[in-house]
């Protein structure tokens, strides 16, 4: 079980949470979030994502992880022009934030 932001998953029951209220997410938004949630804080690279959840290395657009990204970020109510748990950082993949402060 993952808890990080108020965002609970449950990859036994397949199931997620944000707050008390159940979110359903498709086969794929589920693998994307787990791959997110289960590295929070770390970043995640697109080639990553394409290998652990749609099992290939070979894409020819980012636009497959982008449209299930909305979609993940819609049902958790995270803004996509302010996001506060899942970023893209640029150039590099995305994170699943922790809401936790870096030490200075």
């Amino acid at each position: 079980m993952f808890d990080v932001q108020g965002v609970r998953l449950d990859p036994e029951s397949r199931r997620a949470w944000c707050g008390a209220q159940e979110v359903v997410l498709s086969r794929k938004e589920f693998d994307l979030l787990h791959a997110l949630i289960a590295r929070a804080g770390e970043v995640v690279t697109r080639d990553e994502l394409m290998r652990d959840v749609w099992g290939t290395t070979f894409w020819t657009s980012s636009k497959t992880i982008d449209v299930h990204l909305g979609w993940v970020r819609r049902k958790l109510g995270d803004d996509p022009r302010a996001p506060h748990l899942v970023t893209t950082v640029r150039g590099r993949g995305l994170r699943f934030e922790t809401g936790e402060r870096p030490a200075d």
